[in-house]
């Protein structure tokens, strides 16, 4: 086997970060799952071998001073049943009862300082083969995304609020409605979903009992009564956001369209807030009494009279 140095192509005073920006650079040709070369699983077998002795200080230590070649095993031999240890936890030499080569071992509580091959796998091969295999060819399931429903109320369109969706692992998410959303627009939550995939939030705003909505305008229907459209009046009109006063004029008709800029669908992106439509419908009593039916007859002759 090729000195540890030589196989990651670095100087034996290369530092650790150094030792380690090799052996990324080369566990990214040679692993089996993205390479399928002569020889390369061999290679890549001695690349992380060498980087498991020289990322760990005491392994590199014991490497450097001889005590151990670069398979593992000690040079030499140390007193039967009198092994040569060190604070990393690892032991070499006789450690076996009759002599018995121990090899390179850890001790229990030991752990080399560098090695994190889990961590620098996960790292490397994240964005290949859309993280589905590991170290080593072991396989791990694929990222998905999963979709949820989430039915809001109109005014939270207007004013923007948080809701709160379960996902199906059972955690439960505040999930922010922007103002102006619109409806069917996803919310995407980066990495709520299945192994590192995204929840995608379908956001459904719900039917309003007294609003429509007509493109970028909203439409709301105004009851009036007949002394109000004739003499016209100051009314509260509600709106997704609150009542605001709006002044009926004298004389106004039924199905007469009031509109108040800007009251509309609120502005998002390129487009600009649209406009509330208040639609008068006039309401008469039930119980219409002769002096109103005698004046309405009047008025219906000064209609006719301007029509002929």
């Amino acid at each position: 086997m090729s000195d540890h140095y030589e196989t990651l192509g670095v100087s034996r005073d290369a530092s650790p970060d150094e030792i380690k920006k090799a052996y990324r650079r080369l566990a990214r040709t040679l692993h089996p799952d993205v390479s399928s070369g002569d020889g390369s699983e061999e290679r890549f077998k001695e690349v992380s071998h060498a980087y498991d002795v020289l990322s760990s200080p005491d392994k590199r230590a014991a490497y450097d001073a001889g005590a151990i070649d670069e398979n593992g095993q000690p040079r030499g031999y140390a007193p039967q049943g009198a092994g040569r240890g060190d604070a990393s936890g690892f032991e070499f030499g006789f450690g076996g009862p009759g002599g018995q080569q121990g090899g390179f071992r850890q001790a229990p509580g030991g752990g080399g300082a560098g090695g994190g091959f889990d961590d620098i796998f996960s790292d490397l091969f994240s964005g290949l083969t859309g993280g589905r295999k590991g170290a080593r060819g072991q396989g791990r399931p694929p990222a998905a995304d999963v979709k949820y429903s989430l039915t809001v109320p109109l005014e939270d369109i207007f004013t923007g609020a948080t809701q709160q969706v379960t996902l199906a692992n059972g955690k439960t998410l505040n999930v922010k409605i922007p103002v102006g959303h619109e409806d069917g627009q996803p919310i995407r939550l980066r990495g709520q979903g299945e192994h590192g995939g995204d929840a995608i939030i379908e956001i459904a705003i719900a039917p309003h009992r007294i609003f429509q909505r007509e493109g970028r305008n909203i439409r709301v229907d105004l009851p009036v009564s007949l002394k109000e459209a004739i003499e016209g009046a100051k009314v509260n009109v509600p709106t997704p956001t609150g009542k605001i006063a709006l002044t009926i004029p004298p004389g106004s008709n039924g199905g007469k369209v009031l509109r108040l800029k800007g009251r509309g669908w609120p502005a998002a992106l390129k487009h600009a807030a649209g406009d509330l439509k208040v639609v008068l419908k006039l309401m008469l009593p039930e119980n219409i009494p002769d002096t109103l039916k005698a004046a309405a007859a009047i008025l219906d002759d000064d209609v006719r009279k301007g029509w002929s």
